[in-house]
């Protein structure tokens, strides 16, 4: 009997299943390995922009009271500002396979449906670890006050201590480390050549590396490399929800049977939408707009710093070779 679309409801339930799995195994570990300070959030958001309004700190409110005056004080006034992130769109596939390939191979395109989803849901995680990254590299990139340029020499925990140092009495805000996987290496091989007792023991036995005390994600991801002719590295340090991404609109698989061609085909399609979110700072809606590319969220210019205090940003940056 000839297949119809209702045979395929199944299919578009089992690839939910197997992304949603593959999703939930994921965000669980990152929110809980980076101390929540790469969040993500299921929280539905209507329009483009999400804006959120807060008061600014009064520059001044304390001051010296002179006692021999009776002059008039002068007003200061209580402002608001507004913090601004920005959602991004996009689509899963479509992919699309025939029903023979799944005969020939005596498999059932409900197991083929699981497979794929749990693909595209390790891809979705890529595609949210790879946008917090790269955001909070152009935010705090565009902020020489939380910046540590230290590009002619490989990552060290000196290093990272001078990183911290950007955050002066509130380093302690400062809960997780981001860096690539070879600065992870260098940050290994210092601890073993330093020979700091307890430190080269439990960094050969456990196969550790010594980060002050704070977790470390560790992501091969683009946004972390300055390309040359020598690459350089970015490692951040971030506070708590440092990046926010918001899972902001339902995500939307679809399954349809193709008929007409030579072979009845079976094409998976979808649609998810998730809002960014720096703190500290306001998405600039008029240069980056709606739907930004991944190149105008990588672009400093298009993140506006709004809090006064360095140290209510998302973090601190440092640049090593």
């Amino acid at each position: 009997m000839a297949g119809t679309k209702t045979d395929f409801v199944i299919y578009e339930e089992q690839f939910f299943g197997g992304m949603t799995e593959t999703l939930l195994q994921n965000s669980d570990a990152f929110n809980g390995a980076s101390q929540n300070a790469i969040r993500l959030v299921p929280r539905r958001l209507k329009g483009d922009y999400e804006q959120e309004s807060f008061m600014k700190e009064v520059s001044g409110i304390v001051s010296r009271r002179d006692i021999t005056s009776v002059a008039d004080a002068s007003d200061l006034k209580l402002e608001q500002d507004e913090l601004v992130g920005v959602k991004l769109n996009r689509k899963i596939g479509p992919v699309t396979q025939s029903r023979d390939a799944f005969r020939k191979i005596a498999q059932d395109p409900a197991t083929f449906s699981f497979i794929l989803g749990q693909q595209w849901g390790q891809a979705v995680m890529v595609d949210y670890v790879d946008s917090a990254v790269r955001s909070a590299v152009a935010a705090l990139g565009g902020q020489l006050s939380l910046r540590t340029l230290d590009g002619g020499n490989t990552l060290t925990h000196t290093i990272l201590a001078t990183g911290l140092s950007k955050f002066g009495d509130a380093q302690k805000n400062v809960i997780c480390w981001v860096m690539h996987s070879k600065q992870w290496f260098d940050l290994v091989k210092v601890s073993i050549s330093d020979k700091i007792t307890n430190i080269a023991d439990v960094t050969i036995v456990q196969g550790t590396a010594a980060t002050l005390g704070r977790p470390t994600i560790v992501t091969d991801s683009a946004a972390l490399v300055v390309s040359g002719s020598v690459d350089q590295y970015l490692t951040l340090g971030l506070v708590a929800d440092g990046v926010v991404i918001d899972e902001s609109e339902e995500r939307d698989i679809v399954s349809d049977v193709i008929t007409g061609k030579e072979n009845i085909l079976i094409r998976l399609q979808g649609e998810y939408a998730f809002n960014l979110r720096v703190k500290g700072f306001a998405w600039n809606m008029l240069s980056g707009g709606v739907n930004p590319s991944d190149a105008a969220v990588g672009t400093d210019t298009n993140w506006l710093k709004r809090v006064g205090d360095k140290k209510a940003c998302a973090g601190v940056m440092i640049l090593t070779k």
